[in-house]
């Protein structure tokens, strides 16, 4: 069979918790107002959805917990059961275990099997990856529908007993920066009575030879007492090289489906912190495109940002409606992208 379109039909999303705002962080960690006036004025993120209570250490829901409801939102939205997928991918840097894949996990409590599944290990660009991989499969004409889910729960990699003030920018960002929280959409080679399409995605390394912007570690027994940090962010190096990338990824997007930036309707940026992403969006240079953005709000909750930014932006759209979608990853510095159509 030849090549297929492929259509978006719902999007979902699923937060834990209730929101903790930069002044719970200050009381939790014990530091001063300026600390969290610096946070407020430097960083732009006010809000985020933690999966651990700082407080108490309490859980609030598991990466599975949240993809199944996400999922299940996503499916509702389309119109369809767990007998209707044929296919179901999953992006995450964060997984439950390393076995079973969360995205299975997923899947049994969403009452879908005989079915293909792959969980793809990445940071922001998970989300996208999955959508790229999604659209392959589904344009073989092999499949139908698929479930495409991303999600992090960051926060099991943050110790809130440590001694905060001890610790480098590198690591003390990362309690800033990232939330959690899952998304989910349903991609179809069915347009269905409201036709969205997905005209393009790309993913692309560009790290050659370049070290990490983000490390995360991943401690077993043998290494458990190990002394490396959990989680290591470059912050200056993001800062410096995020917003020219994301204009790369824009003009690609943009040369491959012949739009210019005014015919853009809406922007879907990176969602790496609120001034960043600010940032991004005026080194984009398409004014005349209605930003979605919620990273202030929620933080950088990484792979299930954009499935985020789709849950906003569908209902808004009309017929002949762009939009375009960009997901960096500094890990070892990676562009993505994707852009929709409403027809």
């Amino acid at each position: 069979m030849g090549a297929r379109q492929t259509y978006v039909l719902a999007a979902g999303t699923a937060f834990p918790g209730p929101l903790v705002d930069n002044a719970a962080l200050a009381a939790r960690f014990g530091t001063t107002g300026a600390w969290q006036q610096w946070v407020d004025t430097f960083i732009g993120t006010r809000t985020r959805h933690l999966a651990v209570d700082p407080e108490t250490g309490k859980s609030h829901a598991s990466l599975a917990d949240l993809g199944e409801e996400a999922g299940r939102k996503a499916l509702a939205g389309a119109g369809l059961g767990p007998g209707d997928i044929d296919l179901v991918v999953m992006g995450s840097a964060t997984p439950d275990q390393l076995m079973p894949a969360t995205v299975n996990l997923i899947a049994d409590r969403l009452g879908i099997n005989e079915v293909p599944t792959y969980q793809l290990q990445s940071g922001c660009t998970g989300a996208v990856q999955a959508l790229d991989l999604a659209r392959q499969l589904l344009s073989t004409g092999r499949h139908r529908n698929a479930l495409v889910l991303g999600g992090d729960v960051c926060v099991k990699h943050l110790d809130f007993d440590t001694d905060f003030a001890t610790l480098p920018p590198a690591q003390q960002v990362n309690f800033i920066l990232f939330g959690d929280g899952a998304g989910a959409t349903v991609l179809s080679t069915d347009p269905g009575p409201e036709a969205v399409e997905l005209r393009h995605v790309f993913v692309r390394l560009v790290g050659l030879g370049r070290p990490p912007g983000q490390v995360v570690e991943w401690f077993g027994v043998a290494d458990r007492d190990d002394d490396r940090a959990p989680v290591l962010e470059d912050y200056k190096a993001i800062e410096e090289s995020v917003p020219g990338m994301a204009a790369e990824v824009l003009d690609e997007l943009l040369g491959e489906l012949d739009w210019s930036r005014t015919d853009l309707d809406y922007l879907l940026p990176p969602q790496l912190s609120g001034k960043m992403t600010a940032n991004i969006v005026e080194r984009l240079e398409a004014p005349d495109a209605h930003e979605v953005s919620c990273v202030a709000d929620t933080g950088n909750i990484g792979n299930a940002m954009p499935f985020v930014q789709l849950e906003k932006v569908l209902p808004w759209l009309v017929q002949g409606d762009r939009v375009a979608g960009i997901a960096i990853e500094s890990s070892k510095w990676i562009k993505s992208g994707f852009a929709v159509e409403k027809h």
